[in-house]
């Protein structure tokens, strides 16, 4: 087995070995507003839940060249977003919205999406995800890199309202088969939910 120090790595190399190994990720597509009220929206899969109780979620977005992300900031500023589960119906529309726009222009209009209005947050989600999530930042920690610059942005929000589609919807959980989830594997590649199989806890 070869054994590997991230130190001896560049950025790029350890990032193929995070994206190749931590298969499959959830993919959240994350709705903010800047300070010109334009809506952006951009697609991670550096994301995950966090709580239960409460309810919460992480997201960690990645600097470039220690640049804060637009969502990163419109979030640190605002302090609101809504998160979308991508499934195999809105995955090409969201895509395209992980071109990069001028912070003037939203991926929204881009990518052809439908604004909806949020009930708790001035933030709007999109109609074309089956489930969203509009949340509430909670603490914002910026993630220093091997030289100590800013790396990554680190995000912990509570959900403050849930939406899902009635269709997905069964005694109280979310059918997977329905949602139809997608997630994230390396390069270019997306996985849909496979074979699932059933193991019971030890008592």
């Amino acid at each position: 087995m070869l054994s590997i120090d991230p130190k001896a790595n560049t950025e790029r190399e350890n990032y193929k070995l995070l994206i190749g190994s931590i298969i499959p990720r959830p993919i959240a597509f994350v709705t903010s507003i800047n300070e010109d009220g334009v809506v952006n929206g951009a697609p991670f899969s550096y994301f995950n839940i966090v709580s239960s109780n409460p309810p919460m979620v992480s997201l960690a977005i990645q600097r470039k060249d220690g640049v804060m992300k637009d969502t990163a900031r419109n979030i640190m500023e605002k302090g609101e977003f809504v998160v979308h589960i991508v499934d195999q119906q809105n995955v090409d529309s969201i895509n395209q919205t992980a071109a990069s726009l001028p912070s003037n222009e939203s991926e929204i209009t881009l990518a052809n999406l439908t604004l909806v209005d949020s009930k708790k947050i001035a933030v709007p989600g999109i109609k074309e995800a089956k489930v969203r999530f509009e949340c509430r930042l909670h603490q914002f920690v910026t993630l220093a890199s091997e030289n100590d610059e800013p790396g990554s942005d680190l995000l912990i929000a509570k959900i403050v309202q849930f939406h899902v589609d009635k269709d997905i919807y069964e005694n109280g959980r979310i059918n997977y088969e329905k949602l139809a989830a997608v997630s994230r594997l390396a390069g270019s590649n997306y996985a849909k939910i496979g074979d699932v199989f059933s193991i019971e806890r030890p008592k």
